[in-house]
């Protein structure tokens, strides 16, 4: 004689369907619009003007050359490399050494030192009294003067100042015993234990000087200092009907910041001092 055992029933989790589809629709509204930039990108001229929605009947490669030849890329994509780069790293390092000791009250007042800085994240840049002061440092139109506009960035101190006031305190008093200098613990201790803050402020610092377009459309006149956004104005310009030549230009744009944000990730993830103190 067989018993049957009666074995419950899997529920439905309706909650974690819904958060997938949820997840499913956020998807697709994010790479929608990529995934058409790159099929329009493929396209022939004819076949754009002939069906601008459906998709590309073969890898169509040239458009890539000519917004390369066209655009002028090598000089506008040079500039804005030494534009963003220059920049991102000044700003780090000097970021860096002004977030420590207001992380750890080694100045008078750090907290209101703190607050005023997330305050300035709320306020509208001052272009006016901005474009004052360059022009009376006689660096309108010179790259210095432009790569002097992101020297300052209030959201990289507010991110290094929380990060740096989770290392443990004995590591200043334990370099302090061993006569360590304060430039040479920033540099050769702090430093290396804040590298996920570190990748995380170069990579939002990086994007917002590799995608600025007012800047270089204000305090920039001569073509051969254009940055690449301000060189795709002048490009859609001309070749503004030519729309899978422009979508290729686009896509070649956004590809250093990519590679840079893929190089950081693993830093950006990590997060984590865990093991910072041993024994």
């Amino acid at each position: 004689m067989t018993t049957s055992v009666n074995t419950p029933r899997k529920r439905i989790d309706w909650g974690r369907i819904a958060s997938y589809v949820f997840l499913t629709l956020l998807l697709i509204a994010y790479l929608g619009p990529l995934l058409m930039l790159v099929n329009t990108s493929l396209k022939t001229m004819p076949e754009f003007m002939k069906d601008a929605t459906s998709l590309a009947s073969g890898l169509n490669f040239k458009n890539f050359v000519d917004a390369w030849e066209k655009a002028n890329f090598p000089k506008y994509l040079l500039n804005s490399l030494i534009y963003t780069a220059s920049a991102t790293l000044i700003y780090v390092l000097t970021a860096v050494f002004v977030a420590f000791p207001i992380a750890r009250g080694y100045v008078k007042h750090a907290n209101i030192l703190l607050t005023l800085f997330v305050i300035a994240l709320f306020l509208p840049p001052a272009l006016i009294p901005q474009f004052q002061l360059i022009l009376n440092l006689g660096l309108y139109n010179n790259p210095v003067g432009y790569i002097m506009l992101f020297l300052v960035n209030p959201i990289g101190i507010v991110i290094l100042v929380n990060y740096i006031k989770t290392l443990p305190r004995e590591l200043d008093e334990a370099a302090a015993l061993e006569g360590c200098g304060y430039v040479r613990f920033v540099w050769s201790i702090v430093l290396p234990l804040i590298r996920p803050a570190v990748a995380t402020v170069i990579v939002l610092h990086a994007i917002g000087i590799w995608n600025e377009i007012i800047a270089p459309t204000i305090y920039l006149t001569n073509k051969n200092y254009y940055p690449i956004t301000r060189g795709l104005i002048v490009f859609q310009g001309v070749y503004g009907s030519n729309w899978p030549t422009l979508a290729a230009a686009v896509l070649m744009l956004t590809l250093p910041m990519l590679v840079l944000f893929l190089f950081l990730q693993r830093y950006i993830v990590s997060g984590l001092t865990a093991g910072a103190v041993k024994g």
